[in-house]
């Protein structure tokens, strides 16, 4: 991949990419100068500890939404956090850059490309609602970059607030936001139920802000270039543009930035088109859905344009799953993943999980009784909304859409007959350089 040529400092881009803009073709990170000279240096605030309301109503009037799954008001989070805050009880920052879902990537992409677009954009978050520090927690591969971004910043005193990272367990559900607020107080890095949120309630106890890296990173552009710009990609209902991981029988899989809401036929475009002909895409990654391929051709990449097929964009992860290979297998497959990385504190993971991903298993292998269907999708509803946090939702609406889209296969399966999928899923799964 060719490294985009940097633009006038300053100027803001009229086209994509945008946080991917100007990464270098060896795959090393943005120095300092190399970053300010592709993004310019951000729009000088000052920031004397009580916040700062003009930067997330700038950030309101953007409609940025979380791009960790959950696409919440981004504008929203920020005022609650500013809010909660005291002089007794100084808000703090955490970038969640956990990122548990296996077949995503975008999140290390910045971090270890463009680390500075996200630490402008922790900056301007501090700023905003009043803290005093600013935390990234990321994993082991992308500490370093992130860790050498900091120093160069501190050799030219960019930053206004303290920056730390914390090198968080690679578990999936460590970056739900109760696991990042216990592994930061010294606990086990696992979800916690009840309790007041993060931002009334988080790390010891202070307000806190949790955003997704990408979201951070965005919000660094929205300081430079100002709401309006931002808007001019996307959708009304969700503006801007949108890091998407492609991996599946795709001839160039990899890290893409797209405006929100293309169609997943222009992602698969730019994709470079399938290796072979598709029954389904796996939307939203692990705890997603299933949609066939030709239902999803013309689906909007928006959590709106979504819906109806009943999919969700969540973590923006979209797998092409190939006519050769069998849906049921692959649910199983990633059910058993999903039932190993619970936390262990409710009876719908402790339980439910290891029974669908037991259950998936004897349905692909032909060895269920014939009325496998029916109980794996009562035990599918049965865990969904009942779990100390919401693992266990996401492998109930993957169970219960794989039991739909594959729904032929199944009724093939449950009669004991052969499997007419001969070929594994293949080898092209891992995402390579963002494009």
């Amino acid at each position: 991949m060719t490294a985009t040529t940097p633009p006038t400092p300053g100027t803001p881009p009229d086209r994509l990419p945008r946080l991917l803009r100007g990464l270098r073709s060896d795959g090393q990170a943005l120095s300092w100068d190399e970053h300010t000279s592709v993004h310019g240096r951000l729009p000088r605030t000052k920031h004397d500890g009580g916040g700062d309301p003009h930067l997330i109503e700038a950030v309101r009037r953007a409609g940025v939404v979380g791009r960790g799954g959950a696409s919440f008001p981004t504008g929203r989070k920020l005022a609650a956090v500013a809010a909660a805050a005291s002089p007794r009880r100084r808000p703090l920052v955490v970038i969640n850059g956990a990122e548990g879902e296996p077949v995503s990537s975008k999140d290390r992409v910045l971090l270890r490309r463009t680390p500075h677009l996200t630490l402008d954009g922790a900056q301007v978050c501090a700023r905003a609602v009043g803290a005093t520090e600013v935390v990234v927690a990321t994993t082991t591969s992308a500490a370093a970059a992130v860790s050498a971004a900091i120093s160069e910043r501190d050799q030219r005193n960019a930053d206004g607030v303290p920056t730390v990272v914390s090198v968080v367990p690679e578990r999936f559900v460590a970056g739900q936001y109760s696991a990042l607020v216990n592994f930061l107080e010294g606990g086990p890095g696992l979800p916690t139920f009840g309790g007041p949120g993060p931002h009334e309630r988080g790390v010891a106890g202070r307000p806190t802000l949790i955003l997704n890296t990408e979201t951070v990173a965005h919000i660094a552009l929205v300081a430079r270039h100002g709401p309006e710009w931002f808007r001019q990609l996307g959708t009304a209902a969700e503006p801007g543009s949108t890091l998407t991981t492609a991996v599946g029988s795709l001839r160039r899989p990899g890290v893409y930035e797209v405006p929100r809401g293309l169609p997943l036929s222009g992602l698969v475009g730019r994709c470079g088109g399938p290796t072979a002909p598709l029954q389904a895409y796996l939307v939203g990654g692990y705890a997603g859905t299933w949609i066939p391929a030709d239902e999803a051709w013309d689906c909007p990449l928006s959590e709106d344009g979504l819906r109806p097929a009943g999919g969700t964009l969540g973590v923006g992860v979209v797998m092409a799953f190939p006519s050769s290979a069998c849906g049921l297998r692959e649910t199983a497959r990633i059910l058993r993943y999903l039932a190993g990385e619970s936390a262990g504190q409710c009876g719908p993971c402790v339980h439910g999980l290891p029974a669908l991903a037991d259950g998936f298993a004897q349905l692909a292998a032909g060895n269920a009784q014939n009325d496998i269907v029916r109980r794996l999708e009562n035990w599918a509803w049965q865990v969904n909304g009942r779990g100390a946090c919401r693992h266990p939702d996401g492998a109930a609406r993957l169970a219960l859409s794989a039991l739909r889209v594959f729904a032929a296969d199944a009724a093939t399966h449950a009669h004991h007959r052969p499997c007419v999928h001969r070929s594994p899923l293949g080898a092209r799964i891992t995402p390579t350089a963002p494009r």
